[in-house]
């Protein structure tokens, strides 16, 4: 991959204005594509390369960089429906917590309300982008190689985001042509047509990608990786062997296992750490990545996102909060937005734990050597923190017996020393969050480049299809290459299963990806296939929002959900079998008054339901 940004930076810099997105509140929008004129732009090759490249500025806002400061990113949503984290802001009213009874069609499910109405706007937006150039392609002049790169480039951001949706709401309209004018007669077409049209697109396109790029466009192996996921999505598990082969075997890209990078000579850390650090990710001896989100905040507002990834924010206690954290004689461990006074706020940064984790992402998929000790490198001391680690450092308290202590959660008598356990204690992966702050006095995570696919998960997925296939020693050989890296034991073939898949997908991928999309495509498959899960438990399409991996998998696992667990505020935590998949807006469905989408099944609205479509709409 080529390291420079310089083609990306001149395009963006000539096409910025075209590209400004539309408005949150655009559903499906109907109006034509104001925002830029094709005649003008799309009738030449380079003007249609331009493009793709502004789609992959836009994918930043459909996950990981909020849209302004203290906003939350869309990535949250997916963690929230999950095993690994819930929301942890205590004193919001609208934080999604009781998710039973507050995630409905007609609730505004945006802003730190969840992100799931934000999600449709955004994916429909980058689809009517790609559908357009997908279109005007047809009809430029300019020789075959390069029609099909402009094709494979439009087909897999098409593809991206409607793998996307369909594991997030399952049937949805399925638009694949350019909006010409107001339409309002847009139908539902069934989640396998979807995957299925995607296949053949990527099937055919991914060939003619390259990996010779500039760092954050397109690269081959991302549609090939891209492209295992839909085969496995669709159940075609030697597919996805063969799509994934195609991005192992390239002998451009490789697991990253020797140190690299701006702390190498560092010997306290490791390769996993290396790996993570922002000024490694798009370095030219990375073989790691395969797609990524480019983030610069010198680079121009171009390359620049509006408040950066604020991950420090979203995932790391609240322990600098006055009275949140006591010490045993009861004066405040820390000082909050000083840090002179606390220095950790440079260090770590001043979260918000947002997203609070779970003790299953805090210890249940972790293990401990005979010593007691963590020795695999992502859940190690200094790369993985937990509030315990830190120090009282309130200069107030200098002169006290505790100042320079451990933070403690109790005090000798067994009095608890935080009123707010759910946002100032847990734990978080340093080696993700350590973003420097650009700004002074920021300390949420700056502006920084974020992976969308590595080469790890490309060997996990294709561990997924080794073990759906039965093939378990095949599939210990792939989580082994990964594990191995992170200083974990080999897993022998008799421990694989797909849980065990996911709970190495949870260690190696937090906060990449979407983790509600990928245990909802899994339930799809333990549905379609009919194969028991590792409880020896069985799915069924018939009822599949009533009764899912997905819900079993969560309340398994969860010490919040339907356990009585309230916030400070009262919320509930709560979650059901229907949240396998989420609502589609009041909005979307009454303003197509020509045509019809189905809402999702287990939602108000669901029983006027018809048959979707097998086809795209026309």
């Amino acid at each position: 991959m080529k390291s420079l940004i310089k083609h990306t930076l001149g395009y963006a810099g000539m096409l910025g204005v075209m590209f400004t997105a539309t408005g949150c509140s655009d559903w499906l929008d109907p109006k034509p594509l104001s925002f830029f004129t094709p005649e003008n732009t799309f009738n030449t090759y380079e003007g249609l390369k331009t493009s793709t490249d502004m789609l992959n500025r836009d994918a930043r806002y459909f996950d990981f960089y909020p849209t302004a400061g203290s906003a939350d990113p869309d990535i949250l949503s997916e963690y929230f429906f999950s095993e690994m984290g819930v929301n942890g802001r205590t004193d919001a009213s609208n934080a999604p917590v009781d998710l039973t009874r507050q995630i409905t069609p007609s609730a505004s499910l945006m802003g730190n309300a969840s992100q799931i109405n934000n999600y449709w706007t955004y994916l429909y937006k980058g689809i009517k982008d790609a559908n357009t150039i997908f279109d005007r392609a047809e009809g430029v002049d300019m020789d075959e190689r390069k029609k099909n790169e402009v094709l494979g480039l439009a087909a897999f951001h098409r593809a991206y985001r409607y793998y996307r949706l369909v594991h997030q709401y399952g049937d949805v309209p399925f638009i694949v042509h350019e909006v010409l004018g107001p339409r309002y007669d847009f139908n539902t077409t069934k989640r396998e047509a979807i995957l299925r049209y995607l296949k053949n697109d990527l099937d055919t396109y991914a060939p003619f990608l390259s990996n010779d790029v500039y760092i954050g466009q397109v690269t081959k192996a991302a549609a090939y990786h891209l492209l295992t996921k839909i085969n496995l999505a669709l159940g075609e598990f030697e597919d996805a062997v063969a799509s994934a082969n195609e991005v192992i075997g390239d002998g451009v890209h490789r697991l990253m296992t020797e140190r690299f990078g701006v702390d190498k000579n560092l010997a306290e850390k490791d390769v996993v750490w290396d790996l993570h650090q922002p000024d490694n990710k798009a370095l030219p001896e990375n073989k790691e990545v395969l797609y990524i989100s480019i983030d610069r905040y010198d680079a121009g507002s171009d390359m620049r996102s509006a408040a950066g990834l604020e991950i420090k924010r979203q995932i790391i206690p609240w322990y600098s909060a006055a009275n949140q954290l006591k010490t045993p004689a009861g004066e405040n461990g820390f000082a909050d937005n000083n840090e002179t006074k606390n220095p950790y706020l440079v260090e770590y940064g001043r979260g918000l734990n947002t997203l609070r984790a779970t003790w299953y992402h805090q210890y249940m998929i972790w293990e401990k050597n005979t010593e007691g000790e963590y020795e695999d490198y992502r859940r190690k001391p200094g790369n993985w923190m937990h509030v315990s680690d830190l120090k009282y450092n309130n200069p107030d308290m200098k002169d006290k017996s505790w100042f320079g202590q451990n933070v403690r959660l109790y005090a000798d008598n067994g009095t608890i020393l935080s009123p707010d356990t759910i946002r100032a204690w847990s734990g978080w992966p340093h080696y993700k969050s350590n973003i420097p702050d650009q700004k002074a006095g920021w300390w949420r995570g700056g502006w920084a480049d974020w992976y969308v696919f590595r080469l790890a998960e490309t060997y996990l997925l294709r561990a997924e299809a080794y073990a759906w296939m039965g093939k378990t020693d095949l599939a210990a050989q792939d989580l082994n290459v990964v594990r191995k890296r992170a200083n974990a034991r080999p897993l022998d073939a008799s421990e694989v299963n797909i849980s065990q898949i996911l709970d190495e997908r949870a260690r190696e991928l937090f906060y990449e990806e979407p983790r509600k999309c990928e245990l909802t495509r899994i339930a799809f498959l333990f549905a379609k296939t009919g194969k028991a899960d590792e409880k020896g438990r069985t799915y069924s399409m018939d009822n599949f929002t009533q009764n899912n991996y997905f819900y079993n998998r969560i309340m398994d696992r969860t010490e919040f959900y339907n356990k009585g667990v309230k916030n400070k505020t009262g919320l509930e935590y709560t979650l059901s079998p229907h949240h396998v998949l989420w609502p589609i807006a009041e909005k979307a469905i009454a303003t197509n008054t020509e045509g019809h989408i189905n809402q999702t099944p287990g939602y108000a609205g669901s029983k006027n339901n018809v048959e979707p479509m097998d086809i795209p709409n026309p």
